[in-house]
């Protein structure tokens, strides 16, 4: 099988301020004008080329500039892609939102949004579960749902054993995440795609989202978002900078703090992305970085500590071993300031991705 992938760096360095100001793009810069080596990107992609089965695009940020970007055939810039569970990070981002609007807190208790939904007679954890825990996936859970088949998803979140005292048991959860994003559409009368189009999508220049609904006409947040790459970017880097886009404050700094630290623990191996702790809907990661992730391999990676966010979507059965690449590839490439113009390298990364073409 053959899989083409074509990646663009640009070599005109602009102000991030200007272009994001005039352009719905992110501003293009060579690697080494943001310090970042030309050799080393190559290497993480043939790599990534190589070992993860299969790459759909991938996409670097670094000081808020696209450093490099490659898409496999048939995958390409213009066509979205579907997150799966990245999706969960962006319902985060509507609580948030709704938080700062005054419509929630994140201490309220989950039953009072479902007052017509609730069993007849709950119990004591399911009285306690609160929106805080739907976010850190510690609802008190033993095993989740099985909802897909039932007629009404909330009712049947609502109707599960929780055997756990809420706040005290990690256990994914996409019911829960859907139950968050039924509350975003309690308090503020939209769903978290129509809420999320004028406060984020927009400000962003992320046109045409798309998000799968359920039966009730609610935006299923736990999946069903389809997105750009770019966009997957723009959202990184949103967060990167702290909720601040163009000169705006648009989430609260205090919110992107509080969601991408660890607020719950999910095990205990250092060797293990998935054993680093869980935010509000993102994961903590290796290497003092945190991320949204998404089956089959989507990732939103921000890494405060570098100033780079990088995007990948893939098709992937082993989502450890993708971001293994990106450990071992893609870091080594960082340096604290500008590098020397490589012209023999950067037309080396063109010319390699531009032809690249692996079998298995």
């Amino acid at each position: 099988m053959y899989r083409f992938a074509f990646v663009v760096v640009l070599v005109t360095a602009i102000s991030v301020e200007t272009l994001q100001a005039q352009s719905v793009s992110l501003p293009r810069s060579t690697p080494e004008s943001q310090g970042v080596s030309s050799a080393d990107i190559c290497e993480y992609i043939e790599a990534a080329d190589r070992e993860v089965n299969s790459m759909h695009s991938f996409m670097l940020v670094r000081h808020g500039h696209v450093v490099a970007e490659a898409w496999w055939a048939p995958e390409s810039a213009d066509k979205p892609h579907v997150l799966w569970s990245l999706s969960k990070s962006f319902t985060s981002t509507a609580v948030g939102l709704a938080v700062a609007d005054g419509k929630l807190s994140i201490d309220d208790r989950v039953l009072e949004f479902f007052p017509d939904d609730a069993p007849a007679e709950p119990s004591a954890n399911l009285k306690a579960m609160r929106v805080r825990d739907l976010l850190t996936m510690s609802t008190g859970h033993q095993d989740e749902v099985d909802w897909l088949e039932a007629e009404h998803w909330a009712k049947a979140f609502l109707t599960h054993p929780v055997p756990h005292k809420p706040g005290t048991h990690f256990r994914y959860n996409t019911p829960a995440t859907y139950m968050l994003s039924a509350i975003v559409q309690k308090v503020t009368g939209e769903t978290v795609l129509a809420y999320l189009k004028s406060r984020l999508f927009q400000p962003l220049g992320i046109e045409d989202p798309r998000w799968d609904e359920s039966r009730q006409g609610i935006s299923i947040g736990g999946y069903g978002l389809f997105l750009h790459t770019e966009d997957i970017a723009k959202f990184g880097q949103l967060y990167l900078q702290k909720g601040k886009w163009n000169g705006k404050q648009l989430l609260p700094e205090s919110w992107v703090d509080q969601a991408t630290s660890r607020q719950v623990s999910n095990g205990s191996d250092p060797s293990k992305d998935w054993d680093q702790g869980y935010g509000f809907q993102f994961w903590r990661c290796r290497h003092d970085a945190y991320r949204g992730d998404g089956k089959d391999g989507q990732f939103c990676i921000v890494l405060p500590e570098l100033d780079a966010v990088v995007a990948i979507t893939a098709n992937s059965g082993d989502m450890q071993a993708e971001l293994n690449v990106v450990w071992d590839k893609l870091l080594p490439a960082f340096g604290d300031e500008p590098l020397a113009e490589n012209p023999d390298e950067q037309a080396k990364l063109n010319a390699i991705t531009a032809k690249l073409k692996a079998s298995r």
